[in-house]
């Protein structure tokens, strides 16, 4: 084929069959191998009793799933894109390489232009020419080239892959810090308590407790801000510290689980954590509307990815820094009100310590922060596989290296500071989450509360019911069960946050939003 239909390409039906079916088993072969290792995978999970990781493992499969479903759209409307025209003056505003309008206006693929900086590409694609063809006979431009819809496909790929390797990669780096304050589990698990008993009646000083010393800074207007700095300054070097964590363990038990002295707190923890990754690795809807956003602002000489870059750093230290405060007020609790303890140093968990009283929006931030900075790593990657490191979207040199730079202190923070801080710090609020329980005994719970919710409704239609208005035995059998309901609704909303269904006066009712 020459001239016109050289440019449009070879089509399916003059393709030999040996290359259709070669390219179609390679490319099967290759999807069923990445199913298959997804399901070994989810397998082993559930082997080792690992339900949360193996929760998070779905949803990476939905989300697969999802850039699948974007996949199809985008190739199966491809050509209606290509076809839809827009006047020719529309496409001299917001680019994002500056161009001359002679050369924009005299291409017929004027977005290959725009999105890659190569005028005159050779590379062709799907039905490439028809929709500038269709365009250029109504006298106006495509509204997207297939070229430049082909590279927009390539970056929701290769940024929603990046999100889940960067939030995997964190969770593992930030675990693996976690597991290191075992031993400090350990330790304190190897003292004897006398559970029939207060703990120790010996009276101390409350600043001869490490505790104290490291957070407390004084009262006054002038304490506040040096206790802000120094909230700030800790998460880099040493955010949690041996007495803080046996402290905060120590003011968890006593609040939420008072008869339970050896409560291993550290695996609570991690169990938390885990449950808590299923819903960092998503891509939720209003992160989308994020990445609409910043490709709206890539316009020349903005240089909005260089000021973008910031976004994740500057919350990430604000994290950091607020739940450092949460364990320093939980320390001036304490020395403002005492001077002198009995027994050991305990912290009153309280959701007043956190943002909007509202533990759960560290999440929410710390999950919005690891998705922006796989966004900058992922543009910086895509960028220099598909236009190269010269391409004028990728920016000037100077602006480039610290935009690296800053997406590498974010992530090594996020996983050795602030993730852990996360999750030690986020327990110290009002409610505690149902990852306290074992995952039978959760299992066990839920599907008791659900009954007990049957049976109420089952109470409530027999008693509006006119044949058994008047029945006395099916009244009585109706207190009986609406009884037996009330109790498991208490057993329900145990399941929600409460480890100790015969202590809930000591403590608020526990919530888990998620």
């Amino acid at each position: 084929m020459a001239g016109g239909g050289e440019a449009k390409g070879i089509s399916l039906e003059y393709t030999p069959t040996w290359v259709v079916a070669v390219v179609c088993s390679v490319i099967v072969f290759i999807s069923f191998f990445l199913e298959r290792i997804l399901h070994y995978l989810g397998k082993l999970l559930k082997r080792k009793n690992q339900k949360p990781l193996f929760e998070a493992l779905q949803k990476v499969k939905e989300e697969l799933m999802l850039l699948g479903f974007i996949s199809l759209l985008l190739t199966v409307f491809q050509g209606v894109i290509g076809k839809l025209c827009i006047p020719i003056h529309l496409t001299y505003h917001m680019l994002p390489c500056k161009k001359q309008r002679e050369e924009i206006a005299g291409t017929g693929h004027y977005q290959t232009a725009i999105f890659s900086g190569e005028l005159g590409s050779t590379r062709r694609l799907l039905a490439e020419g028809s929709g500038a063809d269709h365009c250029a006979a109504k006298g106006k431009v495509p509204l997207l080239s297939q070229k430049a819809l082909h590279d927009l496909h390539i970056f929701i790929f290769v940024l929603a892959l990046a999100h889940v390797f960067f939030s995997v990669l964190t969770m593992i780096l930030g675990g693996a810090k976690i597991r290191e304050w075992k031993r400090w589990e350990d330790s304190v698990g190897k003292e004897k308590y006398d559970t029939e008993q207060e703990p120790s009646s010996k009276f101390t000083h409350v600043h001869e407790h490490a505790f104290i010393r490291d957070h407390f800074q004084g009262i006054g207007k002038r304490s506040a801000i040096v206790g802000w700095l120094h909230s700030f300054f800790k998460q880099l070097y040493g955010s949690v510290t041996k007495s803080d964590y046996i402290t905060l363990r120590l003011g968890f038990i006593m609040t939420h689980c008072r008869g339970n002295p050896k409560f291993d707190f550290h695996k609570y923890m991690v169990r938390a954590l885990e449950a808590d990754f299923k819903r960092v690795v998503g891509v939720s809807w209003y992160l989308w509307i994020f990445v609409v956003i910043f490709l709206l602002l890539n316009v020349h000489g903005w240089h909005a990815y260089f000021w973008i870059a910031f976004i994740p750093l500057i919350l990430l230290l604000a994290v950091g820094t607020k739940l450092e405060h949460v364990i320093s007020q939980l320390a001036h609790e304490v020395a403002e009100k005492h001077t002198a303890i009995e027994g050991d140093l305990v912290v009153r968990p309280s959701d007043d310590h956190f943002w909007f009283h509202r533990p759960r929006l560290v999440l929410h931030l710390i999950h919005f922060i690891l998705f922006q900075n796989a966004f900058e790593i992922a543009v910086f990657f895509w960028i220099l596989t598909t236009f190269g490191f010269d391409s004028c979207i990728m920016g000037k040199v100077g602006l480039i290296i610290p935009r690296i730079v800053i997406g590498v202190i974010v992530q090594v923070v996020c996983s050795y500071s602030t993730l852990p801080l996360y999750a030690i710090v986020t327990q110290m609020g009002t409610s505690f989450k149902k990852a306290i329980f074992e995952e039978h005994v959760q299992e066990s719970l839920v599907g008791w509360a659900q009954k007990a919710r049957k049976r109420r409704g089952v109470v409530a239609n027999s008693r509006d019911s006119p044949s058994n208005m008047g029945s006395a035995g099916g009244s009585s059998a109706g207190i009986q069960l609406h009884n037996v309901g009330q109790k498991e609704s208490a057993i329900e909303e145990a399941v929600a946050g409460n480890s100790d269904p015969s202590n809930s006066h000591q403590a608020k009712a526990p919530r888990d939003p998620d």
